[in-house]
């Protein structure tokens, strides 16, 4: 007897960008973070284009232009669309990606606002809205590309009280929901993770990092990706780069002090990797942050997930 298959879903890591307190993104099809996976933030997720089949925890159907779904933590999830091979799909999926914590702040900031809990409590299974509900919905998630600074966080309250509102369009998709405790990494994946936040100042040498997860230079490069979509160099960079953004908020220290500080040795590579990652210059984000009175993170590697980068040689330090 053959054994039975068991497909098991990726980890996904999602960075939320420092300036902002959720992620939102727009994708084409086919594209490398499209796949059965998971991750510890909530998802609203908006298949603009095309029809195929969607898996949402133990639910497998099908999907139509305008499917609007929100995920909840680790809920697995993927949509597959009926396209021809070689064929891509612009922009085919819009979505905001926000953290348990966030959702926490958002329900707790006042009374009123405790009407969107029973929505978090129904995403643990995934939603599916329709009617007038997912309607608005579409039209808010695509305001929130085009907004800024607090008009995001209007919006996002907008969008969350307007799918709330009727629970008679929403319908749960899964049958079961995922273990309430935080979802295990990899060991390997946990290993390195933790070194890089541990050691994020030092030279991260790869081969090193590799053998401490007990597997060869080349193969923890395939791993570190095909887990989290992102290479392990842009990984240790993101880390820095968040430290960074802590200490200029946090502090009046020389951006040069920080720079070498959180393990950069140019300050030209420092500036430009930050303005990379942040949209701004180092300078640019402590004076806003000051100006607005950002309190920077406790952790400053909460909410590290991912960030796509280019590969970099096997062994290279970074």
């Amino acid at each position: 007897m053959k054994p039975a298959l068991k497909i098991v879903p990726d980890f996904e890591m999602v960075i939320c960008p420092p300036a902002e307190s959720f992620r939102w993104n727009m994708h084409d099809y086919p594209f490398f973070k499209a796949k059965w996976h998971y991750h510890p933030e909530y998802e609203l997720h908006l298949t603009r284009t095309t029809s195929g089949v969607m898996m949402v925890g133990d639910h497998i159907g099908e999907f139509a232009p305008g499917c609007l779904v929100l995920t909840g933590p680790n809920v697995p999830h993927n949509w597959v669309s009926d396209i021809e091979p070689g064929q891509t799909i612009r922009n085919r999926d819009m979505l905001i990606q926000f953290s348990r914590e966030w959702a926490d702040r958002v329900t707790g900031f006042c009374p009123e606002l405790g009407t969107i809990r029973p929505l978090y409590d129904d995403a643990v299974y995934g939603v599916e809205f329709r009617g007038a509900t997912a309607l608005a919905g579409q039209r808010l998630l695509a305001q929130i590309g085009a907004a800024q600074g607090a008009e995001r966080v209007v919006l996002f309250l907008q969008l969350m009280i307007t799918l709330a509102r009727d629970p008679g369009d929403r319908r749960r998709l899964s049958r079961l929901a995922p273990t309430s405790a935080q979802a295990e990494l990899p060991p390997e994946l946990d290993v390195a993770m933790r070194y890089v936040l541990d050691h994020y100042s030092d030279d991260i040498d790869l081969p090193f990092v590799a053998r401490l997860c007990g597997l060869e230079p080349q193969a923890f490069s395939r791993f570190f990706k095909r887990q989290t979509g992102h290479t392990f160099a842009r990984y240790v960079i993101l880390a820095r780069i968040y430290a960074a953004c802590s200490l200029l908020t946090q502090t009046y220290r020389p951006i040069t002090d920080i720079c070498f500080e959180v393990g950069f040795n140019n300050v030209a590579n420092f500036n430009r990797q930050f303005f990379k990652i942040c949209g701004r210059t180092p300078s640019d984000y402590r004076r806003n942050a000051h100006k607005i009175g950002t309190e920077a993170r406790a952790d400053p590697f909460r909410e590290i997930r991912a960030w796509s980068g280019g590969a970099r040689a096997v062994g290279e330090k970074v």
